[in-house]
C-alpha cells in the first residue's frame, strides 16, 4: 500500500468498556466512545463524515492550538483546552470543532463535525498508519487503482463564518467563488467557495502529481434556497461534509472496474445518474450540417443531407429504435447495424442522397453520442475513450490546456432510500504537457485543472435528477399515475436546465481561460504594476485581451442567471400546480 494514500477511519459504537485504552498506555482520546455519541447527536442520529485529518509538520501543532487559544476558543473541545494530546514515541494530536453553529466567533461551536490535526514524533519511521492506536495489517490487493485525497467539501450554514475562520488559524484564502445565481437547479440555489493553501510544490513527473498531498481545497457550500440539496442536507443532517473526493490515475479503468464488479458480485458503488445530452444526442440539423457545424443556418456545400433526407433518416432511426426516448443513441448499436437499419428503411425518392454520403451519415450518427465532449476536447480522445466515458457517465471540463474527468457515486452511509447523505467523488486531473520558453516541458502543479464551473452546475442539476429519478421510479412501482407524471415533468424541467446551460457555462469557461492567458502575458511584460516600456505595446494589447474576455464572461454569466431564473419559475409553477 501507499502511505500517501487516501485512508478511510470506519468507527462506531462498541459495547468494549476500554474506551480505546491500550494496555500499558492511555487512553486515545480520539478513539473514546463519546466521540461517536457526540456526532450522532448533532446529526439526528444519522450517519456521516466525522472527521477530517491533516498531518503537519515539526512544530506547526503548538502553533495552531496558540491560534485556536487566541481566535477561536470556542471550536477547542472541552479535552484539548489545555493543548494538545502527546502520545510518547507516536505522534501528537490535536482535535477541534470545525465549524460554529453560526457565525464565526459570535457563535457557539458545532460539535457535530471535527477537524483532526496530527504531528508525527521525529522517532517515528514513516508508516502507513500514522494516528496513534492504529497499527498495519497485511493485506494484499490485485488490480486496484491507487487514490490520493484530492478535496473535501462542506454543506455549512455561514459559508463566510468558516471562510474566515480557516484564513485565521490555517492562513487559508479563497481560490474559486461561485456566486449567487450561478449554481441552481430548478429552485434550489446554493453559493459555493473553494479555500486552501498555496503549494509551491512543481514538479515534471506526471506520477509526483498525482501522489503529492502538499495542496489542500476545501470547497464549501451554503444554501439560499429553501429546497434542494444543500438545504435538505442541513435540514436533515446539519452542518458536515457533503462529500470527500479522491484523485485517481485512470478514471476511466476504475469507473470500468468499479461498474464490473458491482454487476458480479452485487455490491459497490453506484454513480449519479448524468443525462444523455450532456454528453451529445443526434438532431436533424447535424444530419445536414454535421457535428462542428450544426449551430450554422445557410446551407452550404460542405452539407452531408439536404433538410428533407435528413428528416427522413432521423426519423428512421426513432423508428427502428436506434435512438433512446432523449434521442441520444443507444451504446451497443454497431456502425454496421445502423447502415444495414438505414439501407432498408430509406424511401426510393431519397436513396441516391443517402447513398452518396452514407459514410458520412452513419459516421455522424456515431458522433452524435459524445458531440459536445468532443467540441471540448477535439481529437485529444480516441472514440473508444469517448464511448467509456460516456457510458461509464464521467463528467469532463476544460481549464486553459488542463483537462478534469470527475464522478459522483450515490450516498453512501443512508440508512433509508431518499434521505439525504455524503458521498464520494472520484476525479483525474490532467495536466498540460505544454512546452515552455526554454523548450522544457512546463512544470506540473497539484490542483490542476481547478474547479471546473461545467461539472460543479451539472453535479448539482444531477443530485436534483436521480432523486428525481427515484421519486418517479417509487410513484410507479406504486401506479401512482398522477405522482409519476408530476415527478417525471421535474426530470424534464432538471434535463431542460442542463441542456441550456451547457453552451452557457463553455462560453463562461473558454472566456475565463483566454483572460487568464491575457493576464500571464501583462504579468510576464510588466514590471510590478506597470508596462515595461519595452514591452508596453504588448502589455497594452494583452490588456484590452483581459478586459475583453472579462466582459465575456460577466456577459455569459448573466445569460447564465436568467437561464436559471427561468427554471426557478418553471419550477415554482410545477409545484404550486400540483
Amino acid at each position: 500500500s501507499d502511505p500517501n494514500g487516501i485512508q478511510i477511519l470506519v468507527t462506531s459504537p462498541s459495547d468494549d468498556e476500554g474506551g480505546g485504552k491500550e494496555q500499558g498506555e492511555g487512553r486515545y482520546l480520539h478513539f473514546d466512545a463519546s466521540n461517536v455519541d457526540q456526532f450522532y447527536n448533532a446529526h439526528s442520529n444519522r450517519q456521516g463524515i466525522a472527521v477530517l485529518a491533516f498531518e503537519v509538520g515539526p512544530g506547526c501543532l503548538q502553533q495552531l492550538f496558540e491560534r485556536y487559544s487566541k481566535l477561536h476558543p470556542k471550536l477547542l473541545p472541552t479535552e484539548y483546552n489545555r493543548g494538545l494530546k502527546a502520545y510518547e514515541n507516536k505522534a501528537s494530536v490535536l482535535e477541534v470543532c470545525a465549524y460554529y453553529t453560526g457565525e464565526s466567533s459570535t457563535s457557539v461551536a458545532d460539535e457535530g463535525t471535527r477537524l483532526r490535526f496530527l504531528e508525527r514524533c521525529a522517532s517515528k519511521e514513516d508508516s502507513s498508519c500514522k494516528l496513534p492506536g492504529i497499527f498495519p495489517v497485511p493485506a494484499e490487493y490485485r488490480d486496484c487503482h491507487p487514490a490520493y485525497s484530492d478535496h473535501w467539501v462542506s454543506n455549512v450554514v455561514s459559508r463566510t463564518g468558516f471562510l474566515d475562520t480557516l484564513e485565521d488559524v490555517l492562513s487559508f484564502t479563497p481560490k474559486v467563488d461561485f456566486n449567487a445565481g450561478v449554481v441552481a437547479a430548478g429552485e434550489a440555489q446554493i453559493e459555493s467557495t473553494v479555500t486552501g493553501n498555496q503549494s509551491i510544490m512543481t514538479t515534471t513527473e506526471k506520477d509526483s502529481a498525482l501522489k503529492d498531498q502538499s495542496q489542500i481545497y476545501l470547497p464549501i457550500n451554503n444554501a439560499l434556497s429553501k429546497v434542494g440539496h444543500v438545504h435538505g442536507f442541513l435540514e436533515e443532517i446539519g452542518q458536515g461534509v457533503q462529500h470527500v473526493a479522491s484523485r485517481v490515475g485512470n478514471i476511466i479503468g476504475f469507473v470500468q472496474q468499479a461498474n464490473d464488479r458491482r454487476q458480479m458480485f452485487g455490491e459497490g458503488f453506484t454513480f449519479l445518474n448524468i443525462p444523455r445530452s450532456y454528453y451529445g444526442i443526434l438532431t436533424k440539423e447535424m444530419l445536414v450540417k454535421g457535428i462542428s457545424r450544426q449551430n450554422e443556418h445557410t446551407s452550404t456545400k460542405q452539407d452531408i443531407l439536404s433538410l428533407e433526407c435528413a428528416h427522413v433518416v432521423y426519423d428512421i432511426c426513432i423508428t427502428e429504435r436506434l435512438l433512446n426516448d432523449d434521442c441520444s443513441l443507444i451504446l451497443d448499436k454497431s456502425k454496421d447495424l445502423i447502415q444495414e437499419t438505414i439501407d432498408s428503411n430509406i424511401p426510393s425518392l431519397y436513396q441516391e442522397e443517402y447513398s452518396l454520403n452514407r459514410d458520412r451519415v452513419v459516421e455522424t450518427i456515431l458522433h452524435s453520442r459524445y458531440a459536445n465532449l468532443y467540441n471540448l476536447l477535439r481529437d485529444h480522445l480516441s472514440e473508444d475513450s469517448y464511448v467509456a466515458i460516456v457510458r461509464n457517465q464521467i463528467l469532463v471540463d476544460v481549464q486553459g490546456e488542463d483537462l478534469l474527468f470527475q464522478i459522483f457515486t450515490s450516498n453512501i452511509l443512508q440508512r433509508k432510500s431518499g434521505e439525504e447523505a455524503p458521498f464520494f467523488e472520484f476525479i483525474q486531473r490532467v495536466c498540460s504537457e505544454c512546452m515552455g520558453a526554454d523548450g522544457c516541458p512546463k512544470k506540473l502543479k497539484p490542483g490542476c485543472g481547478g474547479f471546473g464551473i461545467r461539472n460543479f452546475l451539472t453535479l448539482f442539476l444531477s443530485i436534483e435528477v436521480t432523486k428525481a429519478m427515484l421519486e418517479a421510479s417509487n410513484a410507479k412501482d406504486s401506479g401512482d399515475i398522477a405522482a409519476y407524471a408530476f415527478v417525471q415533468r421535474k426530470v424534464d424541467l432538471f434535463t431542460e436546465q442542463l441542456n441550456e446551460s451547457n453552451p452557457l457555462l463553455t462560453e463562461i469557461s473558454d472566456a475565463m481561460t483566454r483572460e487568464g492567458a491575457a493576464r500571464k502575458k501583462i504579468a510576464a511584460s510588466s514590471a510590478g504594476s506597470f508596462c515595461q516600456e519595452e514591452k508596453k505595446d504588448d502589455c497594452e494589447k494583452w490588456m484590452l485581451v483581459a478586459e475583453k474576455e472579462s466582459l465575456a464572461k460577466a456577459g455569459a454569466n448573466e445569460k447564465l442567471m436568467k437561464c436559471n431564473l427561468k427554471y426557478k419559475n418553471l419550477m415554482k409553477e410545477l409545484r404550486e400546480s400540483q
